[in-house]
């Protein structure tokens, strides 16, 4: 399979090592300054760019007959923008906040948590996301994902906030930047009585990269919009 890179930070690189160890060729790795490159030399795109240039990423390879899937986070005011156009020219696209195969599964534990912690409105909840200091967004886009899954699952909230809560129906998200953090996200309920926390923690960047590729793979052939539940047949 040949693989195109749109972003060569560090994840970039870590998706390239797993990549060319599954058997993949590696035929296109763009920094976030290039902009004059042919997307159609590549069976497949994996984007981890930057917010200001992910969605042109994700179109320029929807334009092209080029599947694609999308970890970038910072984006996500066009998303709706982005499944029209994979829709109308009959794409393969799929965006995940986080690839992690263990991530994916926390995610379907939250929700599955909020859903018993509904009728209790003793819990408060809250959030924490720890990453590296080279993050550019706060909070990361998994936080979101998680913050969005409770209020979809519990009906006293209805919205997050950054660092604080300023209604009785918002999730406060604090977000943290420490050197040389992959990702560690906690979702505690509180009460005066006691406390119930779910807590996923990254060792390294490979559990993330290893499910781009995963997903890259399995997304090759493909028409739609897919999530990472497509991929890895739960929830």
């Amino acid at each position: 399979m040949n693989i195109a890179l749109l972003g060569y930070g560090k994840m970039g690189k870590t998706i390239e090592q797993i990549a060319i160890k599954r058997g993949h060729n590696i035929v296109l790795t763009i920094d976030k300054d290039d902009n004059d490159y042919d997307i159609t030399t590549a069976d497949v795109a994996i984007d981890f760019s930057i917010p200001n240039v992910a969605f042109d990423n994700i179109s320029n390879c929807i334009n092209n007959g080029v599947p694609v899937i999308s970890g970038t986070t910072g984006w996500l005011d066009k998303y709706d923008e982005a499944i029209a156009l994979c829709k109308e020219k009959k794409g393969g696209f799929i965006y995940a906040s986080n690839y992690s195969l263990g991530v994916n599964i926390f995610f379907e534990l939250n929700k599955t948590l909020a859903k018993m912690m509904s009728t209790l409105d003793q819990y408060n909840v809250s959030m924490e996301e720890i990453h590296h200091t080279q993050k550019l967004d706060a909070p990361s886009g998994t936080a979101i994902s998680l913050a969005d899954d409770v209020i979809s699952q519990h009906n006293a909230y209805s919205n997050w906030e950054l660092d604080k809560k300023t209604a009785d129906d918002v999730i406060p998200i604090a977000a943290k930047r420490i050197e040389n953090v992959p990702g560690t996200h906690t979702v505690d309920y509180d009460s005066e009585v006691d406390s119930i926390s779910i807590k996923h923690t990254a060792h390294t960047r490979h559990g993330f990269a290893l499910g781009a590729v995963v997903a890259a793979e399995w997304l090759v052939g493909k028409t739609g919009v897919f999530t990472m539940n497509d991929v890895l047949n739960i929830g």
